[in-house]
């Protein structure tokens, strides 16, 4: 292995790596108990594997998704990357970096959090995000490119000093999930890294075909650096986990913990931070969360935007960027559990979609399949999804459904009936 995969490696890694990722991981350790690493296994393999196989699978397709998707029909394609971006930009990922800056660097100084201290927190957030969305520039990229080994090697120092003082304490065995490994695996999608890939495969490829040596395969190259950053990212959440496992938290504070509207995994890394290494140690933690999270806002205004200007040009690129931060603007003041919650049912409709697309484009690079064996099973799991979030009555009679995993059997379907009706009919 060579410096140049490890540096397309990192890179690969600073893309899926937000400061907004970070509060999953404590919480869904603390809540599992004796199953943590049945549950974090899920988390990984949802929040890191999913996304890297993405990648992986993107290099093969030239133009990335957006054209792999519009080969099948450019219908599928609009609705599909619509709905991604939307969700990854202005209606959840974005709101979310807000309201966990808001939650990690300020809620923890503040006697009493008030919608006025968030209303004017977010107001300048959104002000500078805003800014610079509409003047996008070099900069932005090269703040970011400190800012993300900054967070790392806090989150690591944070990561070593609380295995210090962590480590002789005995957790209470008990049994606390019904299903860990799919809790954890549900758990996962609130990182929407999957989703990320598939908006974002295009300008991560170029960017390994840049950094990547002239005589090296381009898969070869991507697979390389995907290992990289999925170990990387693994050993990221399976320790900031561990702490949320081994934590020693009273009932009584996680009740107040919830009745002060706060979010236990935010909780978690900012009493870690105090006990490890005092009020300093936390107040730097906050700061660099929060200029990590603006940096991401940043990037995803700009992405959203162009994505869309590109498909509806008429709207010019800065009226997409203003709309996009006064939405994540409004839905930020919502505060951090409710943007949080709000996201579940429509992460829970994306998901089986988007896994479903990665499938069938992953089984058309061993077997070519016709267009109408990749598209049936996407439609098919699109309604299977929807109505499984409406808790429509007869999706709780189909198998798998106790694990989430109900749209798996029409993927299937789907692409066999497709393959069969094009080739009967050919």
């Amino acid at each position: 292995m060579n410096k140049n995969t490890l540096v397309v490696g990192f890179m690969l890694f600073a893309v899926f790596f937000g400061a907004g990722n970070l509060i999953f991981p404590p919480k869904l350790g603390f809540d599992s108990g004796a199953d943590f690493w049945t549950s974090i296994a899920g988390f990984v393999l949802t929040g890191v594997g999913l996304p890297l196989v993405a990648t992986i699978v993107a290099a093969y397709y030239e133009g990335g998704y957006k054209k792999a998707l519009e080969n099948i029909s450019p219908i599928i394609s609009l609705l599909l990357l619509g709905a991604i971006y939307l969700t990854i930009g202005p209606f959840f990922a974005i709101p979310r970096t807000a309201a966990t800056a808001y939650d990690i660097a300020l809620t923890p100084f503040l006697e009493q959090t008030s919608p006025t201290s968030l209303l004017l927190f977010t107001f300048g957030y959104f002000a500078i995000t805003l800014w610079l969305s509409l003047n996008p520039s070099k900069m932005v990229d090269r703040i970011g490119a400190i800012l993300t080994p900054t967070l790392l090697i806090a989150i690591i120092a944070l990561v070593i000093r609380a295995v210090m003082i962590f480590s002789g304490i005995e957790t209470a065995e008990v049994k606390t999930l019904e299903t860990p490994f799919f809790t954890g695996f549900i758990e996962g999608y609130q990182t929407m890294d999957a989703l990320a890939a598939f908006a974002f495969s295009v300008l991560v490829i170029n960017g390994i075909k840049a950094k990547a040596q002239a005589n090296s395969s381009l898969v070869k190259q991507t697979t390389l650096a995907a290992l990289i950053a999925a170990i990387s990212l693994a050993v990221i959440y399976i320790s900031i986990g561990w702490i949320g496992y081994k934590i020693p938290l009273s009932a009584d504070t996680v009740t107040d913990v919830a009745t002060k509207g706060q979010n236990l995994g935010t909780f978690i890394l900012n009493a870690t931070a105090n006990q490890t290494f005092g009020e300093l140690g936390r107040s730097l933690l906050g700061l660099i969360v929060t200029l990590a999270c603006l940096t991401t806002a940043i990037g995803l205004v700009v992405s959203t935007s162009a994505y869309f200007h590109s498909v509806f040009p008429r709207i010019p690129y800065k009226a997409y960027a203003v709309l996009f931060t006064l939405i994540g603007f409004g839905l930020a003041n919502q505060g951090l559990n409710a943007v949080i919650s709000k996201s579940v049912p429509v992460l829970l409709v994306l998901y089986p979609i988007s896994m479903t697309a990665l499938l069938v484009l992953l089984v058309n690079l061993v077997m070519p399949l016709p267009k109408l064996a990749q598209g049936l099973p996407i439609i098919l799991v699109t309604v299977v999804s929807i109505a499984s979030v409406a808790k429509v009555e007869f999706i709780a009679q189909l198998p798998l459904t106790a694990y989430s995993m109900e749209w798996l059997p029409f993927a299937i379907i789907g692409t066999l009936l497709g393959y069969i009706i094009a080739k009967m009919t050919k």
